[in-house]
């Protein structure tokens, strides 16, 4: 049946800036777990030896080596990778419960410890290494037919630690752009302060549900706003 007005009955397009939003605060939630876990992959990765130390091969016999070498011992791990993991790990956690600029600033921090992480994991493979050799070297000594250790980085941690701050790079980018678009806690979770609380009503025109939520937040419903003589010797 024709009308006269077709239009009234025809949808109009979907508002692209509200789905836009709507897409970009989802993104909160993947994006923080995949950071936490980013960061604590760095944490554990930090702290864990990167480096490993093997005798040399060649002519070298191993009865003429010095006795009682463990070639684990050698291993070296970078204390500043871990304190830089941890500075990750924590601006993470505040980022969680701030808004605002305040958690902005916390997605640059992580931007900035993230990058300082990873340099100090591509560097280690120079840094690292050359340590290992100097340490095996003083221990081994001058053995006929024996060259250097064989040093290389390490196939578990330190790769895991350049996975995990490329990927804790992007991440913090990530959150520095989508921050503004995030859900974030109300003021209600804020604490009190003396000017936020408003003045209680008298005992007679509070409800019992009044009256439970005034004894909840520490305030005595029996004492009026006037009432400044407090409880009596």
């Amino acid at each position: 049946m024709p009308h006269r007005r077709p239009h009234l009955l025809r949808r109009g397009p979907a508002g692209s800036g509200r789905g836009a939003g709507v897409t970009k605060r989802s993104t909160f939630g993947p994006v923080v777990l995949l950071g936490l876990a980013t960061a604590g992959l760095a944490a554990v990765a930090g702290n864990k030896t990167w480096t490993e130390a093997h005798r040399p091969t060649g002519s070298c016999n191993p009865a003429d080596l010095p006795a009682g070498i463990v070639w684990s011992d050698f291993a070296q791990r970078s204390p500043l990778a871990g304190a830089v993991a941890l500075v990750l790990l924590a601006a993470w956690g505040v980022l969680l419960v701030t808004r605002g600029k305040v958690r902005r600033a916390m997605a640059g921090v992580a931007v900035l410890a993230a990058a300082g992480y990873l340099a100090t994991a591509i560097e280690a493979a120079w840094s690292l290494r050359d340590l290992t050799e100097r340490k095996a070297a003083e221990r081994i000594g001058h053995v006929a037919g024996c060259g250097e250790a064989r040093v290389w980085m390490s196939d578990t941690w330190w790769h895991a630690a350049l996975v995990a701050g490329a990927v804790a790079v992007i991440v913090a980018a990530f959150a520095v752009v989508l921050t503004p678009h995030w859900p974030e806690m109300g003021s209600r979770y804020d604490a009190p302060s003396a000017g936020d609380s408003a003045p209680a009503a008298p005992l007679a025109e509070q409800s019992s549900m009044d009256l439970w939520k005034s004894l909840d937040a520490g305030h005595d419903p029996t004492i009026g706003p006037d009432d400044t003589s407090g409880p009596s010797a």
